[in-house]
């Protein structure tokens, strides 16, 4: 099968990816095989393929926004059939036995993986997923729709739950890429009054047509203080502007799973009860949940199309901050 390989990381303007053929996959125990139509390009891909990630494993196909049809059940498989539609986020399994995946947190496992980084993704015409971990994609969902609901919106479905916001709550979002505009549709339809900072100009003016009551620079504190703010830029510095503009007792956010440093602040910037929270990864309720709640809204996207071969070209494009919506690799 026609797939896309990173087998050495370098900056993306290198072309470190390379289109190759290579054997299709056969879906072990428990697994599904889908045939992918789409697969939703990724920050986390491209600091994968520069190495700001460290690599797990090498070659690797990358991508982990998937959507395909089942093909071939693995032995064991009873609740997905051939044809299904089905989704693979960033989370690709977790041990099922320690406290954290016991009690629904298996996002904190320490045997957790993840697609695109310890097992192959979806930059391929074809990939494998645990069938346990699959996600059902309403079918009124497009595949280039679906695609960037099943990292950037999970995620910041998340981070909303992370951040402790509530109905009718001020909330701050901190950058506004692909994620934040996922997550500005939600908090709005449960009424919450957005707040959003973003350096460009065309973003401001693109939250506030999605219902921000407000947008500016990251140097611009918001008018109110708020309630709770979700960091989506991977920079310390938004991290204490956003600090700095809650109200006591409020939560930051930190959607990043890689963060340069955080600046020394002065603690009355933390005092009365405020908190900073990371958001690692994402559960398995939490993809189903979003998607469900995305279909009812309903969410919608905006998809940047690429074919496959263009996977340097559709990372490049994001790294320069030219992709409008979301980038999504389709195949075929």
């Amino acid at each position: 099968m026609k797939a896309i390989v990173l087998s050495e990381p370098g900056p993306i303007e290198t072309a470190p990816l390379l289109a190759m053929n290579v054997p299709a996959p056969v879906p072990g125990g428990g697994e599904l095989l889908l045939e992918v139509t789409a697969c939703g390009v990724c920050r986390t891909d491209l600091q994968l393929v520069e190495g700001d990630l460290e690599a797990r494993r090498l070659p690797i196909i990358p991508g982990h926004q998937i959507v395909g049809r089942v093909a071939a059940l693995g032995s064991g498989v009873s609740d997905w059939e051939i044809g299904d539609r089905a989704g693979v986020g960033w989370p690709a399994g977790s041990c099922e036995v320690c406290g954290f995946c016991r009690s629904g947190r298996e996002n904190l496992c320490e045997q957790a993986t993840f697609t695109g980084w310890d097992r192959d993704g979806g930059y391929a015409e074809q990939a494998t997923v645990r069938a346990d971990w699959a996600v059902r994609l309403p079918e009124r969902f497009p595949d280039l729709a679906a695609a960037p609901l099943l990292c950037g919106g999970v995620i910041g479905y998340r981070s909303l739950r992370v951040s402790g916001i509530r109905p009718g709550e001020r909330l701050g979002l901190y950058g506004f890429g692909a994620s934040a505009l996922l997550a500005i549709q939600v908090a709005t339809h449960w009424g919450c009054e957005v707040y959003v900072a973003t350096r460009s100009p065309g973003e401001q003016q693109r939250a506030r047509d999605l219902g921000a009551v407000w947008a500016g620079g990251y140097e611009e504190p918001p008018p109110v203080p708020l309630d709770a703010a979700i960091t989506f830029a991977p920079v310390g510095e938004v991290v204490l502007a956003a600090l700095k503009a809650l109200d006591r007792g409020g939560v930051v956010a930190v959607n990043a799973i890689h963060l340069d440093r955080i600046p020394e602040f002065p603690y009355r910037h933390l005092w009365w009860e405020r908190q900073i929270r990371s958001v690692a990864n994402a559960t398995r309720r939490d993809a189903q949940e979003f998607i469900y709640l995305a279909a009812r809204i309903p969410v919608q996207t905006v998809a940047d199309v690429f074919p496959l071969e263009q996977a340097n070209t559709a990372l490049a494009r994001l790294k320069r901050g030219e992709v409008s919506g979301a980038a999504v690799l389709v195949t075929g």
